[in-house]
């Protein structure tokens, strides 16, 4: 048996379950926090889960476990390890793996071996605390499916040719970390290409569009985001998101669909590239030259009202880039906020 509330889940925890896992045939890895919490619990034992696929020996298990902490009263013991026994079943526990000192204690209780893993944290040198505290700073210790939920995603948009593809990637360079590039311009080289093996003399402005298409954007940049979310560093830069998405579906139909609007996420933050001062390059795949200054306007409307920090950025190159890097260091400084776990008193 191993026990914890994994909050969240990381390398020490998964290299504890891989003990157990080694020796022995079955193994039951009770996750119980307090519902007070910040991560979910479906959340742990999905990531837990995944880590351990390729040993379906091991069980995860998830009870709320809301006992106040105190290692000295045996009656919080009693109350603790009944969640504990609910959890596992009646069967025996043949032996209890931990990196705690708790686990010599918890193996008497349940007549079983105490086997200590790591305790002194040298082999993994991270704690729940300490990721809680900066998971910046500790995000080698952390499984993609946790990564994924951590990462802060900073979503960049704005009209044709106004630099989003260069800032998202100027801004992945200088975090080293990974950038999402946009899907729909993706799609428009494919319309395009398929348009032309009929009719070469084809441009961009015959290509056209349908409602399909923008919920195809969505779903493929989205599925993008999601796997790249899960190898990035703790910042993720987008090229477009499902706002903008929206933006574009009015631009060629006249008006965004609910499908497509109820698609929109909240990143972290969003930066708004102005067209002024940014000469129209045309690539071939650009056809709304004299729809900049209308976009831009509607980028600005459309994420007025979402709740998410937004930074517009103007001037040259170099000052875009400055100001997108002074917001993402704001942003990764404010850090992440969690409740406290229940925690044993301080006697001290």
């Amino acid at each position: 048996m191993v026990v914890g509330k994994f909050y969240p889940p990381h390398a020490g925890h998964h290299a504890l379950i891989g003990a157990a896992a080694a020796r022995c045939a079955e193994v039951t890895v009770v996750v119980a926090p307090s519902r007070r919490e910040s991560i979910p619990l479906p959340l742990r034992l999905d990531w837990l889960r995944e880590v351990h696929a390729d040993t379906p020996w091991v069980r995860f298990v998830g009870r709320y476990d809301d006992h106040p902490v105190d290692y000295a009263d045996p009656a919080v013991w009693d109350a603790h390890c009944a969640v504990f026994r609910e959890a596992v079943g009646s069967g025996p526990v043949d032996a209890v793996f931990s990196s705690e000192a708790y686990g010599v204690e918890l193996a008497r209780r349940f007549d079983a071996v105490p086997v200590s893993v790591d305790p002194d944290r040298r082999a993994t040198p991270v704690s729940g605390t300490a990721v809680r505290a900066d998971p910046a700073a500790h995000w080698r210790w952390l499984s993609p499916p946790a990564r994924a939920w951590f990462v802060r995603r900073v979503v960049v948009v704005g009209a044709e040719s106004t630099g989003t593809t260069t800032m998202a990637a100027a801004l992945a360079g200088h975090y080293g970390t990974s950038w999402v590039p946009e899907y729909g311009r993706e799609l428009t080289a494919r319309k395009l290409a398929r348009l032309r093996e009929r009719t070469p003399e084809a441009t961009v402005f015959d290509v056209t569009w349908d409602p399909d298409d923008f919920r195809t954007v969505v779903r493929e940049q989205q599925a993008a985001e999601d796997a790249a979310a899960r190898t990035s560093g703790p910042l993720l830069v987008c090229d477009t998101d499902a706002r903008a998405t929206a933006v574009w579906e009015e631009r060629y139909l006249g008006s965004a669909s609910g499908e497509v609007r109820a698609a929109a996420r909240r990143p972290a933050l969003y930066l708004l590239t102005d067209h002024r001062g940014v000469p129209f390059a045309d690539d071939g795949l650009r056809d709304g030259e004299h729809l900049r200054a209308w976009m831009t306007e509607r980028f600005r409307a459309e994420l007025a009202g979402c709740g998410v920090p937004v930074v517009e950025l103007t001037g040259s190159h170099a000052e875009r880039l400055a100001r997108a890097v002074r917001a993402c260091d704001d942003l990764l400084a404010a850090g992440w906020s969690f409740t406290e776990p229940i925690a044993a008193p301080d006697l001290h």
